[in-house]
């Protein structure tokens, strides 16, 4: 029983084993100007990767990538303004197309516009109590 359980205890550490624990910094550079100007970069051992430019408080680009369980490379790349946060990449969940009924009812709604009465005007008739 007790060598089944050391082997069974084995089998579970193997399966579990995660390589990502070990990884280590392959590559890393950074660079501060005194007018606030700045540039990073950096790898590691499994496959992660980021590099980002910039002038701090004002604008940013940059990417970030690594690897998908699945061994896909997965790569974003942003840009950050006065806009905000603006990342682009292939993974990033994008909304569904509008339905052709919906777009049929907005272009009927743009090309009928609502008519809307005008306010009536009370001059000097006030009725009410007083």
């Amino acid at each position: 029983i007790l060598v089944a359980s050391a082997v069974l205890a084995c089998a579970y550490g193997a399966a579990t084993y995660n390589q990502d624990a070990g990884a280590y910094v392959v590559k890393s550079t950074a660079d501060i100007a005194p007018e606030g100007n700045y540039q990073y970069q950096y790898e590691t051992s499994n496959g992660i990767a980021a590099q980002e430019s910039g002038i701090g408080g004002n604008h940013a680009t940059g990417g970030f990538s690594w690897y998908s369980p699945e061994g896909e490379l997965v790569q974003i790349s942003y840009l950050a303004d006065e806009n905000g946060y603006q990342p682009q990449g292939n993974w990033l969940p994008t909304p569904p197309p509008i339905p052709a009924a919906i777009l049929k009812s907005l272009e009927y709604i743009r090309t009928h516009p609502q008519y809307v009465e005008p306010a009536q005007a009370r001059h000097g008739s006030s009725r009410g109590f007083g």
